[in-house]
């Protein structure tokens, strides 16, 4: 008995995987760690030193950078108007629906159980607050929070920078 399915995945060196995941076609960079009961789906890019915290779902379309946090139960949808049936009644296949592809930007922090829709773009070092739902774009260096999702401030990190930078 096999409590992974794994296929057509390229993992980079020194990743762990945890136990009952699903990978198929998904490319998963160097020193990463996916926790139990993940779900990573088709052309899926995930770069190095990714931390995916157990039961998160990432469907196709999506991209995560570098340096990323995806805590417990994170979901992201690629789809706004999921229906079974088109409008002849016959069942959807793969191309009678429009793929919304999203970006993770580097160093991000998504907290668990945020829900991030399709076509959104978190931007470098942003942080998302647990339950969030990001329904647009998260600029780099801010922190979003809430259902919608809406920015509460500019991360501390990103005032470090600009004074070093003499900005």
């Amino acid at each position: 008995m096999t409590n992974q399915l794994i296929k057509s995945c390229v993992i980079g060196k020194g990743t762990k995987i945890w136990n009952f995941v699903n990978l198929y076609s998904c490319k998963i960079g160097d020193d990463c760690m996916v926790g139990t009961f993940v779900e990573i789906q088709n052309d899926v890019i995930i770069g190095n030193n990714v931390r995916v915290q157990s039961h998160s779902f990432i469907c196709e379309g999506v991209t995560i950078e570098d340096e990323v946090f995806i805590g417990h139960h994170v979901v992201f949808i690629n789809d706004k108007y999921p229906k079974v049936t088109n409008k002849d009644g016959t069942l959807r296949k793969y191309g009678d629906w429009k793929l919304q592809k999203i970006l993770i930007k580097k160093g991000a922090s998504i907290g668990s159980n945020a829900t991030i829709l399709g076509g959104v773009i978190i931007g470098q070092n942003a942080v998302i607050g647990a339950g969030a739902v990001v329904t647009k774009d998260v600029p780099d260096n801010t922190i979003f929070a809430g259902n919608p999702a809406k920015q509460l401030k500019v991360h501390k990190v990103y005032k470090v920078i600009k004074f070093q930078q003499g900005i």
